[in-house]
């Protein structure tokens, strides 16, 4: 039980030392943690016409590989619905642009990758 309350105390640093990286490059964030049934999102953030989604990854080390590495298929198909369910939900124009985007953390650094993966049905 503390080991996972620590996990999530550090999840929680990790997504807003990302999102402060996010804000400081022009990124206006939306919302944190977005669930859904379809799924989960990390960040959703507006990028000039784009709206958002940011699958957050952390390694201390990259003994079991590097973050990005763990944004699998099926992850990506879950960020994808999350995602789809976000823009229904909350009435969006579906000729609104989207984006995937991947913030892989490694100790303190962070690798941003925009257009990290397409979306997924």
């Amino acid at each position: 039980m503390i080991k996972e309350q620590n996990k999530r105390k550090l999840g929680a640093k990790i997504e807003q030392m990302v999102s402060e990286y996010l804000t400081a490059h022009g990124f206006v964030i939306l919302e944190m943690n977005y669930r859904c049934r379809q799924g989960e999102v990390d960040i959703v953030a507006r990028d000039a016409e784009y709206y958002v989604f940011i699958e957050v990854k952390y390694r201390n080390s990259t003994r079991y590989g590097t973050p990005e590495e763990a944004v699998g298929i099926s992850k990506q198909r879950r960020i994808s619905k999350a995602a789809q369910y976000y823009l229904y939900s909350h009435r969006l124009d579906e000729s609104i642009p989207v984006r995937f985007d991947v913030a892989a953390v490694l100790q303190n650094k962070i690798n941003y990758y925009k257009n990290a993966f397409e979306f997924i049905a």
